[in-house]
């Protein structure tokens, strides 16, 4: 978890809920920041920054659900509980599919809220992580020469040396001359260490 360098984004066009949504997240230790509208919040996010969002369902303007759409369409992956004072079943069925954590009427209860929170913020920690490891991955398998990326993919795909040199018409000792290097180039310890590169590769 990385709560102490996260923060709580807490949208919604009340100044009392805004108010008193910031000190519950103050209490519980957390970083929370407010504003008025979706707009004062897409102006003001930058891309990146580690996270949640609280974020009111209905508001002057862009919605919650625009604002979710809009994130979306930026490949802003912050993790989002929406909050509203009606029931709307269609609505929350829709922002869950699309990614939503939860969703919670209004008047909410703090020990619920702050429940959700740290699950969003656990949530978020764990895709930053992944995306950082799929990164590194990538990184690693872009030292490859063309050859030595055949030789990868018939590898994973659990191809003998025999097997792969017959398939790519070169000598076995090419092959293990080619494994040795991508071992070296991807710092790979094993085969099963290799593999889980290249998965993680494959993560977006």
């Amino acid at each position: 978890m990385t709560e102490g360098r996260s923060t709580v984004f807490i949208v919604d066009d009340d100044p009392a809920v805004r108010e008193s949504m910031g000190l519950l997240m103050a209490s519980a230790g957390l970083n929370a920041c407010g504003y008025a509208s979706a707009r004062d919040f897409l102006t003001a996010y930058e891309p990146g920054t580690p996270g949640c969002l609280v974020l009111d369902l209905r508001m002057p303007g862009m919605s919650g659900v625009e604002l979710q759409e809009e994130l979306e369409r930026r490949c802003a992956t912050l993790p989002i509980i929406f909050l509203t004072a009606y029931a709307d079943v269609p609505t929350a069925v829709g922002a869950v599919r699309a990614g939503a954590v939860d969703f919670l009427e209004k008047p909410v209860d703090g020990g619920r809220l702050l429940r959700r929170v740290r699950d969003a913020l656990g949530i978020d920690s764990r895709t930053r992580a992944r995306r950082s490891e799929a990164e590194d991955a990538r990184e690693r398998l872009e030292r490859l020469t063309p050859r030595e990326s055949e030789v990868l993919r018939l590898v994973v795909e659990g191809h003998s040396n025999k097997a792969i040199a017959k398939a790519l018409g070169i000598s076995r000792r090419t092959v293990e001359t080619h494994r040795a290097r991508i071992m070296r180039k991807t710092d790979a310890a094993s085969l099963p260490d290799l593999i889980r590169v290249v998965g993680a590769a494959e993560i977006r």
